[in-house]
C-alpha cells in the first residue's frame, strides 16, 4: 500500500488506463489540447471531473502529472512550512517549531509531508498535522483509535486526518501532556 503523496499518484497513475480507459500519456495528450493552462490544477481537476467524469484520485494523478510536464516542481516541506507561517502568522512558528521538534523526538520512522494549509507527521499512515489555524494559534490534529483523556482535547475539526484537536498560542504549551497525547497518537498509527 502506497505510504507517500507520491507513492499514491504513482499508483493511480498505473491503474488509469484500466480505471478511465485511457493512460496517462493519453490524458496528458488532452489535457495538452484543451487549452487549460496544466499548471492550474483546479482548473485541470475541474475540467477532467465535468467533461470526462474522471474520479478524485484520477484527477489528482492527471492534475499534477501534467502540471510536472509544464515544469512544476512541488514545494518542499520547508518552503510550505515558509509558506505557512509568514506575514501576520509569522509569530506562531515557534509554536510550530517546538511541536515538531517533539513529534521527530518520537523515533526515526517518522516523516514530515507538507501541504498548502497544514504540515503532516506520518508514521505508517498520519497521526499529526500542524496548521496555522489563526493569527493568535496553531492547531494540531491528532489521529487516534482511543482516544486519552485530556481536558485539552477537542473531537474533530483539526487539520488533516485528524480526529482530535489540541490548540495552542504559545511555544510553552508543548508540554508533557502534548507530548504525552503525541505519543498516545504515534503508538496508534503504526
Amino acid at each position: 500500500m502506497p505510504n507517500t503523496p507520491e507513492e499514491m499518484l504513482s499508483a493511480v497513475s498505473r491503474s488509469l488506463a484500466a480505471r478511465t480507459g485511457r493512460s496517462l500519456e493519453q490524458w496528458l495528450d488532452l489535457v495538452r489540447s484543451s487549452g487549460l493552462d496544466p499548471l492550474d490544477q483546479a482548473a485541470v481537476r475541474s475540467w477532467l471531473r465535468r467533461e470526462h467524469g474522471v474520479l478524485q484520485n484520477s484527477q489528482w494523478a492527471i492534475a499534477d502529472a501534467a502540471a510536472r510536464a509544464a515544469g512544476w516542481v512541488p514545494p518542499t516541506v520547508s518552503e510550505y512550512v515558509d509558506r505557512q507561517y509568514a506575514g501576520a502568522k509569522a509569530v506562531l512558528r515557534p509554536i510550530y517549531q517546538a511541536v515538531a521538534a517533539a513529534i521527530t523526538e518520537l523515533g526515526d520512522d517518522v516523516t514530515v509531508e507538507g501541504r498548502g494549509t497544514y504540515i503532516p507527521f506520518v508514521r505508517g499512515r498520519q497521526f499529526a498535522a500542524v496548521a496555522a489555524a489563526a493569527r493568535d494559534r496553531v492547531d494540531l490534529g491528532l489521529r487516534f483509535t482511543d482516544p486519552p483523556v485530556s481536558a485539552r482535547l477537542r473531537p474533530g475539526g483539526g487539520p488533516g486526518q485528524a480526529t482530535h484537536t489540541v490548540s495552542l498560542r504559545a511555544a510553552g504549551e508543548v508540554d508533557d501532556e502534548v507530548r504525552h497525547l503525541l505519543r498516545a497518537a504515534y503508538e496508534q498509527n503504526t
